[in-house]
C-alpha cells in the first residue's frame, strides 16, 4: 500500500475541485462553491498562482488535498503558510493520510523559511479540532475571523 504526497499542477484542476466540492459538503454548504475547473486550472497556469495544492494519493487514487497559499505576519517579519482547506475522502480517514499531508506542509514551511502555519477550523467540527491538536496545534484564543465581502462595492447603496 503506497501513498504518495505530490505538489499539484494545471492538470489537477478536476480533482481539486472536486475535493472542495466534497469539503462543502460535510461542511454543509454545498451551495456556497462557486469556482470551475477552469478557473482553477487557469490560475494554476499563471506566473503566480494565487495558491499551491498538495494531492494526497493513495494507490495512484487521489484521496486528499491541502490548499494552501502564502501570508505575512508582521510581528515575524516573515511569511507564513496559511492552510485554507484540508480533506481526506471519508473512506479513507483514520489511515493518517491527514497527518501526512500535515508533516508536508510542514516541511514545505520550514523549507521555504516561513514563521508558521495558520488556519481557522468550524466551530462545531470538533473532530478537526481533535485532529489539529493531535499535531500540536492550538486555537488561538482571543481571535475571530471576519470577512468582507465585495470589499469594492459601496455600502448602503442599491
Amino acid at each position: 500500500m503506497t501513498l504518495t504526497i505530490r505538489f499539484a499542477t494545471p492538470a489537477d484542476a478536476a480533482v481539486i475541485v472536486s475535493f472542495i466540492r466534497a469539503l462543502a459538503e460535510y461542511e454543509r454548504v454545498p451551495q456556497a462553491v462557486r469556482v470551475t475547473e477552469a478557473e482553477i486550472r487557469a490560475q494554476m497556469q499563471t506566473d503566480d498562482p494565487p495558491f499551491e495544492c498538495l494531492v494526497a494519493e493513495f494507490e495512484s487514487t487521489p484521496v486528499g488535498f491541502a490548499l494552501f497559499f502564502r501570508n505575512y505576519s508582521t510581528w515575524t517579519g516573515r511569511c507564513g503558510l496559511y492552510l485554507e482547506d484540508l480533506f481526506v475522502l471519508e473512506k479513507h480517514r483514520g489511515q493518517g493520510i491527514g497527518g501526512a499531508l500535515m508533516r508536508r506542509l510542514s516541511e514545505v514551511a520550514d523549507e521555504r523559511g516561513w514563521a508558521r502555519i495558520d488556519w481557522a477550523v468550524l466551530n462545531w467540527n470538533t473532530q478537526a479540532q481533535s485532529f489539529y491538536r493531535e499535531h500540536g496545534a492550538y486555537p488561538l484564543e482571543g481571535w475571530t475571523s471576519w470577512r468582507l465581502d465585495n470589499p469594492r462595492r459601496e455600502r448602503g447603496k442599491a
